[in-house]
């Protein structure tokens, strides 16, 4: 597209920020509260070459505004800040760096590392005090104006209830790059996302929302080039308006509005990890590419007496600004144009608790939260939080605001330690089943918002928590030291790859055990992708630059008898999670309420049907536990749904009593024989290191039935003890 050849700007509107255009021509929009002058670079249509600078002839409100008419969507664009060079102050203003508009949606590439991106000369004797003069522009991505059209044919968002909710954490380029029966330009691409046998392979397996790792513009981090490796998971964001160009293949991104229809097309939510604690800028010492530049001390959190440095909640070398006004609108605008322009179902905050500090640390009550909880829009998005950071007071899990779910790291490792043999931890185990109470029953919060997940992007996969005892990630050229080094896992008997059929037959029980356990959990149920057919990462537990076959989805694996036959265990879970409200419930409740005589909402039996007494549940050595549930049947409110989850951690069989009263009782779930389906009598024999769950209706014979007496405590597992 041709460039306009007027001479200057018109004033244009500070508002909406970013480039806007109406037709006629192109207004642009830059919050900088300390700059002194802001200039508009334009280039020719690939960005080599800046024809233009144009002063952005006025300020309002600390929002830098100039109009350009004739201007058209297509334009490429930056801009330079002139400010004050001061970093002992805080200010790092330097006009020789070409600057990224925060508010980008569309961008035409990756940056190419080369000294001139650094604000400062690399090397010189004060470090990150000198001035750099060298343009960065060669090196520089740009943005392009975007036409944001894109015809949803009025289908509507899938909008799954919290309690019916099965998320599917997947990253966008790994799932596809090592399938064949695509094209290898498709392949980690949004058009492979949309590729029908995906959809329907998720379709196949019953979850109901995708949860993509960052798709926001992110940057290939220079120490990781620098080592021949490539930032893979993408939490090192560039922009947080545009997608990354390296998921958009030819289609720009209307091809990942395309997928997004697609997936909505078949009930599939899609939500968005993002990345708002901390830039692609890190340190002092990292790049100059946006923020930095357009005005450092207003867009980061700095080292109050020392606005040198950085305060570093995240671990990233930088913490992102909230507490600032303009700051917390981008945040706020970024996630409102996803959830508009892409129609994102919701989202999941990375390092949750740093967007919730305050001055004085975390608040549940910050602006942050409050915003969220007050839009319109974003009200009515699901919305995850990462309860954790690495700052002051950083671990907050159950502390975050009503309508917020949260990653329950207890959850994974106390089912995690359970399977493995681990003494004491039924007890563990018996709140993750039923929904984490002791952490997330207050405020009116419901059980969906605890998340419960075995595994994760960051970490083993599940074919790994059971096949390695220790990390194996040299591949990472940090000679291993990377990576948690607990993960309360266990290899069988042989530490990774193995033809030894016992080992093998013994790492299949557990992995189901371990998916059983996750589906059929009170909360809300997270699967890392891969983890349904058994795909391994061999022993890396800490695979964020690793953009090759360690991290992608290995579709061979899945096609073994092997992977089909533990994609249909899933498949099997899901559907009974689904069929059977008492899987899933909708509120905490009093657990102890009777909802027909003898059948309270849940109740917890040892292996001879005796209800648990706080002895039982002290017992280290017992790794036998029932638990039955009892919830109106989504139909028919005058039929009861009962389940009772049978649970053998221990190395041996175990014969297990059932409980009164006698139910006509039906195997519908057994991880260590997948394909029993037999009708128990009064009592069934589970295997070793293996759950059965067993389903029945009984009548609600009075809605009045006589009410059984309140636990003293509060604690789920001990409230059946007056069951």
């Amino acid at each position: 597209m041709a460039s306009p050849t007027i001479d200057r700007l018109l004033p244009g509107q500070p508002y909406p920020l970013g480039a806007t255009s109406d037709g006629l021509g192109v207004n642009f929009a830059v919050f900088s509260a300390h700059a002194t002058r802001m200039e508009l670079c334009v280039f020719d249509a690939r960005g080599r070459h800046e024809m233009r600078r144009y002063d952005l002839p006025e300020c309002t409100d600390e929002v830098w505004h100039g109009y350009l008419p004739d201007a058209q969507p297509g334009l490429v664009y930056g801009y330079r800040a002139h400010g004050p060079h001061d970093p002992d102050n805080g200010h790092r203003f330097n006009p020789h760096k070409l600057l990224l508009d925060p508010y980008a949606r569309q961008l035409t590439g990756a940056p190419r590392w080369h000294d001139a991106l650094f604000g400062y000369r690399m090397g010189h004797s004060r470090a990150d005090l000198s001035l750099d003069r060298r343009d960065s522009a060669p090196y520089m991505p740009k943005a392009i104006v975007l036409d944001d059209a894109f015809n949803w044919g009025g289908a509507r968002r899938p909008q799954t209830p919290w309690e019916r909710t099965v998320i599917y954490e997947m990253h966008l380029r790994g799932a596809s790059m090592q399938r064949e029966d695509l094209r290898p330009p498709l392949r980690g691409t949004a058009t492979a996302l949309a590729d029908p046998r995906f959809i329907d392979h998720l379709g196949k397996l019953g979850v109901t929302a995708v949860e993509l790792l960052p798709v926001h513009a992110f940057l290939q981090d220079s120490f990781l080039v620098d080592r021949g490796l490539r930032n893979y998971w993408g939490y090192s964001t560039l922009c947080f308006f545009s997608p990354e160009p390296a998921y958009l293949g030819d289609g720009g991104p209307n091809s990942l509005k395309q997928a997004i229809r697609r997936l909505h097309g078949a009930g599939i939510e899609v939500i968005l990890d993002v990345v708002y604690n901390h830039t692609c800028e890190g340190s002092e010492l990292g790049p100059t590419l946006s923020w930095r530049g357009l005005d450092n001390a207003s867009y980061y959190r700095l080292i109050p007496g020392e606005e040198r440095y950085y305060i570093n909640d995240t671990g990233c070398g930088n913490t992102v600004n909230l507490s600032h006004p303009r700051v917390l609108q981008m945040v706020l605008d970024s996630l409102r144009y996803w959830t508009e322009a892409y129609q994102v179902d919701g989202f999941r905050f990375d390092l949750g608790v740093t967007l919730g500090r305050e001055g004085t640390g975390f608040d549940p009550g910050s602006g942050f939260f409050d915003a969220i909880l007050q839009d319109p829009v974003l009200a009515t998005r699901k919305l995850i939080s990462e309860p954790w950071d690495i700052g002051p007071g950083g671990y907050q899990l159950g502390n975050h605001p009503p309508r917020f779910a949260e990653w329950n790291d207890q959850f994974r490792d106390g089912v995690r330690r359970f399977w493995r043999g681990d003494e004491g931890m039924r007890g563990a185990l018996a709140s993750n089943l039923s929904g984490s109470r002791e952490l997330f029953d207050k405020r009116h919060r419901r059980p969906w918002a605890s998340v419960n997940f075995v595994t994760a992007h960051d970490g083993f996969t599940l074919a790994d928590v059971v096949s390695y005892t220790e990390r194996h990630n040299e591949a990472n050229g940090e000679e291993g030291r990377d990576g948690h080094s607990e993960n309360y896992s266990a290899n069988w008997g042989e530490e990774g790859e193995t033809e030894d059929a016992g080992i093998l037959a013994q790492r299949a029980r557990v992995q189901r055990a371990m998916l059983a356990t996750i589906l059929l959990s009170d909360g809300t149920p997270m699967l890392l992708a891969g983890d349904e057919f058994g795909n391994s990462q061999s022993g890396n537990n800490n695979a964020y630059c690793q953009d090759n076959p360690i991290s992608w989805l290995d579709w061979q694996v899945a096609a073994s008898p092997a992977g089909q036959a533990l994609t249909r265990f899933v498949a099997q879970a899901v559907s009974l999670r689904r069929a059977h409200a008492s899987l899933r419930t909708a509120r905490y409740t009093d657990v102890a309420e009777a909802l027909t005589p003898g059948l309270s909402r849940l109740a917890w039996f040892d292996a001879q049907a005796r209800f648990m007494d706080q002895a039982a549940w002290e017992n280290p050595q017992d790794r036998a536990l029932q638990l039955r549930r009892v919830a109106e049947h989504d139909d028919d409110p005058t039929q009861l749904d009962v389940t009772l989850l049978l649970v053998n951690g221990g190395a041996e069989p175990v014969d297990f009593q059932l409980p009164e009263p006698r139910l006509a009782w039906q195997v519908c779930l057994d991880s260590g024989e997948p394909e029993r389906r037999d009708a128990p009598g009064v009592s069934v024999t589970v295997g070793p290191h293996a759950l059965m769950m067993l389903c029945a209706q009984a009548d609600r014979a009075s809605p009045h039935a006589p009410p059984v007496p309140s636990p003293k405590k509060t604690d789920a597992r001990k409230s059946a003890t007056h069951a």
